[in-house]
C-alpha cells in the first residue's frame, strides 16, 4: 500500500514537472535576469557602462588612440622647450613609458595591443573580445593614478603658459582618463536609491489609488451586467456579445481612442462632462491631476468591466436555479436571494476575479502610456511606467531592473493574498 502511494506521488510530481520547469523559464527566469542586472550600474548612456563588468578591464582601442600621439606631442615639445620645462615633459614622458611597459608586460594583453594597433593604423574598427582586456586591481589603480599625475602637471604646464599646444596635449592626456573601465556590480544600491526617492512612493500611490477604484467599480459594475445577462430574454446572445466589445477593443487603440474623447477642444466627452458641470473646462480632464486620474480610471472600467462580467456570469451559470425556487416558494425577496444564495456561492468565482483584475490593473502600463504618458506632472505615472522610463528613456538598465523586481514583489504579495483567502474559502466550503 505504502509503495503503491509513494509510486503515485511519484508520477505526479513527473506530470507536474513539464508544467514547473515550462513556469521556470517563462516566468521566474526574466525576474532572476533582472534581479542580476539590477546589482549592477547598468547604463547604455556611459560607454564605460554599457555592459556587465566583474573586473578591471582597459579599453586598448581608446589608449592607443591617445597614447602614441601624447608621445609624439610631446617629443615635439621638447624639441623647442627651455631647459626646465623640458624636464617636466621628459618625466611626463618617462611615466607614459614606464605606464605602458607596465600593461604591455603580460603577453596575451601585448599579442592584443598589437592586434588593435595594427587594426587602428588600417583604419578598422577592433572588436571587443580584442580591445577589451582584462587588469589586475593594482594594475588599473597604478594606471589611473599616473594618468591623474600626469594631466595635473599638463594642465598646471598649460595655465601658466609653458606649452605651444597646451590644448591638444592636454585632451590627449584626459583621453586616457576613461580608457580603464572599472566594476560596475553595486549590490542592492540600486534598491536602497529607489525606496528613498519619493517619486516611486508616488508611483506606487498611483498605481494602488488606480487598482482599488477601478476594481471596485468594475466589480459593482460587472455583478450587475453578469446579472442582467443571466436572465432569460429575447436577444440575449446579442446583448452578450454587444457588452463584450469594449474588451476586445486592443489596450492601445482603446486609450488612442479615448484620448480624443478627452481632448480640451474637440473630446465630445470632455464637452459633454463640462456642460454637466462635472469639470470646469473642458481642457481639465487631461491636464490636471485630478481629471487626469479620473479620465484612466473611467477609460479602464469602459474597457475591462466586460471581462469582470465575463467571469462572474462563469460563476452564476454555476449556481443550480432550485435553489432561488426553494427560497422564493419559502417567501424570500429578491434581496435576500442576492444575500443569501447568490453572494455566498459566488464568493470564489468573485476572488478568481478580482484576482485576475487587480493584477492586471496593477501592471498597467499600455493604457495610461498612450492616455496620459504619466501626466501631467507625474500624477498618473504608475510603477510599470516609471520602470519604463527609468529603463529605456534614461537608459539605465540596472535601475530600471530593480523597479521591474519592486513590481514583481508587489505582484507576488497581492497574488499570495488572494490565493490564500480563495484557498480558506474553498477549504470551507469543503468543510
Amino acid at each position: 500500500m505504502r509503495n503503491e502511494k509513494r509510486a503515485e506521488r511519484i508520477l505526479g510530481y513527473t506530470l507536474v514537472a513539464p508544467a514547473l520547469l515550462l513556469i521556470l523559464a517563462v516566468a521566474i527566469w526574466p525576474v532572476i535576469q533582472s534581479f542580476y542586472y539590477s546589482l549592477f550600474d547598468y547604463r547604455l548612456n556611459d560607454p564605460t557602462k554599457s555592459s556587465i563588468h566583474l573586473n578591471y578591464s582597459l579599453d586598448l582601442e581608446g589608449y592607443l588612440q591617445n597614447y602614441p600621439f601624447l608621445k609624439s606631442s610631446l617629443m615635439k615639445e621638447q624639441a623647442t622647450a627651455d631647459e626646465s620645462v623640458k624636464e617636466t615633459l621628459a618625466a611626463v614622458e618617462k611615466k607614459l613609458q614606464k605606464m605602458d611597459q607596465t600593461i604591455r608586460s603580460d603577453k596575451e594583453v601585448a599579442k592584443r595591443y598589437d592586434q588593435v594597433d595594427e587594426a587602428l593604423n588600417n583604419f578598422e574598427s577592433p572588436s571587443d573580445s580584442i580591445k577589451i582586456v582584462e587588469l589586475d586591481e593594482k594594475a588599473a589603480q597604478q594606471f589611473n593614478n599616473t594618468v591623474r599625475d600626469i594631466v595635473q602637471t599638463l594642465t598646471r604646464m598649460k595655465e601658466e603658459g609653458e606649452l605651444t599646444q597646451a590644448d591638444k596635449i592636454v585632451g590627449l592626456a584626459k583621453g586616457l582618463k576613461g580608457v580603464v573601465i572599472e566594476p560596475n556590480f553595486i549590490g542592492l544600491k540600486h534598491y536602497k536609491d529607489s525606496l528613498s526617492d519619493p517619486r516611486l512612493w508616488k508611483a506606487l500611490w498611483n498605481t494602488t489609488s488606480f487598482t482599488v477604484i477601478s476594481v471596485a467599480i468594475e466589480l459593482v459594475l460587472g455583478l450587475g451586467i453578469a446579472l442582467l445577462i443571466n436572465k432569460a430574454f429575447f436577444g440575449r446572445g446579442l446583448v452578450r456579445a454587444t457588452i463584450l466589445i469594449p474588451w476586445a477593443i486592443p489596450t492601445a487603440v482603446s486609450a488612442l481612442m479615448w484620448k480624443f474623447l478627452y481632448d480640451g477642444q474637440n473630446g465630445i466627452v470632455a464637452k459633454y462632462f463640462a456642460d454637466l458641470g462635472l469639470i470646469d473646462r473642458m481642457g481639465d480632464l487631461l491636464t490636471n491631476e485630478t481629471g487626469a486620474m479620473f479620465s484612466v480610471i473611467f477609460a479602464d472600467v469602459w474597457k475591462t468591466t466586460p471581462y469582470m462580467a465575463l467571469l462572474l456570469l462563469a460563476g452564476l451559470q454555476t449556481i443550480p436555479s432550485s435553489l432561488y425556487e426553494a427560497a422564493s416558494i419559502d417567501g424570500a425577496t429578491k434581496w435576500q436571494q442576492f444575500i443569501k444564495i447568490t453572494l455566498p456561492l459566488l464568493k470564489s468565482s468573485i476572488l478568481v476575479a478580482l484576482l485576475f483584475r487587480t493584477l492586471d490593473a496593477f501592471r498597467v502600463f499600455d493604457l495610461i502610456y498612450v492616455l496620459t504618458g504619466g501626466g501631467p506632472a507625474n500624477s498618473t505615472e504608475t510603477i510599470s511606467i516609471l520602470a519604463y522610463k527609468v529603463m529605456f528613456s534614461q537608459t539605465n538598465f540596472g535601475g530600471g531592473s530593480a523597479l521591474a523586481v519592486i513590481v514583481f514583489i508587489c505582484v507576488a504579495i497581492i497574488s499570495m493574498i488572494y490565493i490564500k483567502l480563495l484557498g480558506a474559502d474553498l477549504l470551507s466550503d469543503k468543510k
